[in-house]
């Protein structure tokens, strides 16, 4: 399903859903960070995706990466709420989703790399010296900043 981000636009169609959702955050042990490259809206991201009914949150982190990435992780500590009310995204069934996600910086356990085709075209470990080089939406970017900044000892809270 195609989407349309806005972010800050006044022009953004009003939300009509809020879908809690998630974020996980990977570093290998050359401090690169774990990226997908989305179908939906070709951009690249930090894997993650909606929370359902019946589980914990930290099991949505597992089970998305999963799913997204065909990595096992353990999740170590929440690094961020984003909510930002002037964040949406219009999908092509007609739902305006508002932002509501949580950031988890999370460790590699098992697992390798993969695409899983109908979310992700590429899955890739990246150097943070490169992100200006790749097309990451503004709200992922934050996201990504917050995580790999080592010196924040609280989660963000936006």
């Amino acid at each position: 399903m195609a989407r349309i981000d806005y972010f800050n636009d006044p022009n953004a169609p009003a939300a009509n859903s809020v879908v809690p959702s998630v974020t996980a955050a990977i570093r290998n042990n050359a401090g690169e960070i774990l990226l997908i490259h989305k179908i939906d809206n070709d951009r690249w991201a930090i894997p993650g995706g909606g929370h359902d009914a019946g589980e914990y949150i930290t099991e949505t982190v597992v089970r998305e990466v999963k799913e997204e990435t065909g990595l096992d992780v353990e999740v170590l500590r929440l690094t961020g709420v984003y909510t930002n009310p002037n964040h949406v995204m219009a999908y092509d069934d007609g739902e305006v989703r508002q932002q509501f996600s949580l950031c988890f910086a999370c460790r590699w356990i098992g697992g390798q790399p993969r695409e899983d085709g109908s979310e992700t075209k590429e899955v890739r470990w990246v150097s943070p010296a490169d992100l200006d080089q790749l097309n990451i939406h503004p709200s992922m970017r934050l996201r990504i900043d917050h995580a790999l900044d080592d010196s924040r000892t609280e989660p963000y809270l936006g």
